[in-house]
């Protein structure tokens, strides 16, 4: 790829109004939800790069560097980060662009008016991005999901889902949805409420909701067999774990009661009586503690940081 070309273009498809995906590394993706869920679809037998950006000119490889294989002292080869736009399908046959990869460090607008071009030239009906980002909410019950968008039609629509308000830093995510948005394509943020006692591992109930909630809000039929199976065996795990230690039950049944009392409707973002629980890092902290005092510790997985 030419050093002044942000992205290479490998060829165009012939698509029917796809959906496009998005969910780049570096952005809040607890338990990593997001990351596994795409990896799922980036992982699908029919999943093709059709465009390669350039990481030469969007990340800083100082803050993402390419990782050295070393075996027996020899350097067999390095893996470069990489931003990639894929085509792909769901179970049904629905088209869809998966946009994956490191977030880029520089060029925003130039990189956000990069996949504004590719989805409209591409026909993209709709795009959702993929997050997920710790709560004060219990392994016990269901995920919830909220949703974020710059539209106000599309907000106006969705329902059954939390939202919050609030002023945080934005992620590249944010960028794209205003300017996918502004040119006339329905873009909302998906996310996962994980469990703040289990942020830094691998959470598939989060990754699972993610992909169950493309089907409500995008119409999608991803098959998930094997992240449902992932799930129910990680709960397995954490009941074990929480019920072998009164403090770790005593902190569920409380973050269990704060959720029914902090619930006031689907539409509205839950409001927790933080005052009443430990902080987040405390809560991980002693739930990481219980599984360094175990043997098998390793088979909930920690997530990379």
């Amino acid at each position: 790829m030419s050093d002044s070309k942000i992205v290479q273009l490998n060829y165009l498809p012939d698509l029917d109004g796809p959906v496009l995906l998005i969910a780049l590394e570096g952005w809040i993706d607890a338990g990593m939800a997001a990351a596994n869920a795409m990896s799922l679809l980036v992982g699908r037998a029919d999943s093709e790069a059709i465009a390669e950006f350039n990481v030469g000119r969007l990340l800083d490889h100082r803050a993402r560097r390419p990782i050295m294989h070393l075996v027996n002292g020899l350097i067999t080869s390095l893996s470069w980060p990489s931003i990639e736009l894929r085509v792909s399908s769901d179970s049904s046959g629905n088209d869809l662009l998966l946009l994956s990869g490191a977030e880029p460090d520089f060029e925003w607008r130039a990189f956000s008016d990069k996949v504004v071009d590719f989805a409209g030239m591409l026909g993209c009906r709709m795009a959702v991005t993929l997050g997920a980002y710790p709560a004060a909410v219990a392994h016990t019950r269901e995920t919830a999901l909220s949703v974020t968008t710059s539209s106000f039609d599309l907000s106006s629509s969705l329902h059954g889902y939390a939202r919050g308000t609030l002023d945080v830093p934005s992620g590249i995510h944010s960028v794209l949805d205003v300017s996918l948005n502004n040119a006339g394509i329905p873009t909302l943020g998906l996310w996962a409420q994980v469990p703040h006692y289990v942020s830094g591992m691998n959470y598939p109930a989060a990754s699972v909701a993610l992909v169950e909630g493309l089907g409500d809000v995008a119409g999608l039929n991803i098959e998930h067999s094997e992240l449902v199976s992932d799930s129910t065996a990680t709960r397995l795990r954490l009941d074990e774990l929480v019920a072998e230690n009164p403090q770790h039950q005593s902190m569920v049944t409380q973050l269990e009661e704060l959720m029914n009392e902090g619930v006031g409707g689907p539409d509205v973002a839950p409001t927790i009586g933080f005052d009443r629980i430990p902080s987040a890092d405390e809560l991980a902290a002693e739930v990481q503690e219980f599984l360094k005092r175990r043997p098998d510790n390793g088979d909930l997985g920690e997530s990379p940081q």
